[in-house]
């Protein structure tokens, strides 16, 4: 394989050019797998979602495709990209409505000798409802097919999410987990050896998680220049490439540049801020791992049972909420695109009616 160089003029680092670079290759692998009339629907796609939305609703459309070559007599077709313009027309809400609540739910495929059983839950099922939706609504406006089916798609009942189902940390649960990092408590002998050269590292990671509410994409790609400490801040890319500025607190700065001064070591050529100790980026699948094993003693509870970063987002948010920060400073600082995403975490605050009635005191001799 050719290597790569990258000749980058943003002010994105080469990594997260790269990562959109292989991205693409990944959808330009699916498109290949589709009929040609998509293309014009592919273009559509890419002027108005996300890389990673991309991929996941050219997947479901490929499976959809597989689907009618390989299940129904909706196609003559042996492979999807052979489906007929006029076999994709024919195709009624009824048929869309059979794959997704009958053949998506539970499926199987043989995969080298091994009967493979797929199971899929409401929200999967509402997923592939969305590309459907958005494949057949676009040849629609585009003229491709006759009608608009997508009125006739059955409902996809998501139940509500509620408050008490959000998982994070409590107070005295953050308090363990930032003494766990520091002193090594609970960690097996092994872990031990790893802790004493990483310990810094780790501090800052989960610090940064639970202060800014950090998505793990966004630790993963800070680099060395993501952080500006004359001004004390540093710049992280949100969804859909949205560069933000973070002002930095004593407390995190301190972590950092004791992880910078006294234990990564000297990578010249290594951009990134995150390293492992073979001194490479660290990679989503060992931020994920160091947060369930440190979540995991601070909650007194199995290593499977620890939480994931995502996890420790939501510890942010409810945290900042519980001191008394407003649902939308937190939306503003977390980068939810809806307040009521923010509004889940308020319910999280202790005894918020107490609060309000015992902070409420009218004097009637006054």
């Amino acid at each position: 394989m050719a290597k790569k160089r990258t000749i980058n003029k943003s002010n994105k680092s080469d990594h997260m050019v790269l990562q959109a670079f292989e991205m693409e290759q990944k959808i330009k692998a699916l498109q290949n797998q589709l009929p040609d009339y998509l293309r014009d629907y592919t273009i559509f796609l890419r002027g108005s979602v996300a890389l990673g939305t991309r991929h996941a609703y050219l997947l479901d459309i490929l499976f959809f495709l597989e689907y009618l070559v390989e299940h129904t007599e909706l196609s003559r077709a042996k492979k999807p990209r052979d489906i007929s313009l006029e076999e994709m027309a024919a195709i009624r809400a009824r048929d869309v409505n059979e794959f997704l609540g009958d053949y998506c739910r539970r499926y199987y495929k043989r995969i080298d000798g091994q009967i493979h059983i797929f199971e899929n839950n409401n929200r999967s099922l509402s997923r592939k409802k969305s590309s459907l939706t958005s494949m057949f609504k676009f040849m629609f406006r585009n003229e491709q097919l006759p009608t608009d089916i997508t009125p006739g798609f059955n409902p996809i009942k998501m139940p509500n999410r509620q408050p008490d189902s959000i998982k994070r940390l409590h107070e005295d649960e953050l308090d363990e987990l930032l003494e766990v990092v520091k002193s090594g408590k609970g960690l097996t002998d092994r872990e031990l050896i790893y802790w004493e050269k990483t310990k810094l590292r780790d501090r800052a990671i989960i610090l940064l998680f639970v202060t800014y509410g950090l998505r793990l994409r966004e630790l993963v790609n800070l680099d060395l220049d993501s952080f500006n400490f004359q001004r004390r801040e540093f710049t992280i890319f949100r969804k859909r490439d949205k560069e933000s500025i973070m002002p930095l607190n004593q407390t995190t700065e301190g972590a950092i540049k004791d992880y910078l001064d006294l234990e990564r070591g000297e990578f010249s050529t290594e951009e990134a801020m995150f390293l492992s100790l073979q001194g490479t980026r660290l990679t989503e699948r060992a931020i994920r791992n160091l947060i369930k094993k440190y979540t995991s003693i601070a909650m007194k509870t199995s290593r499977r049972q620890g939480y994931s970063p995502h996890k420790l987002r939501a510890t942010a948010a409810s945290t900042l909420i519980e001191r008394g920060f407003s649902i939308y400073d937190v939306q503003n600082l977390l980068d939810h695109d809806n307040v009521t995403t923010t509004q889940l975490y308020a319910a999280h605050r202790k005894n918020v009616r107490e609060d309000i009635i015992e902070n409420f005191e009218l004097d009637e001799d006054q």
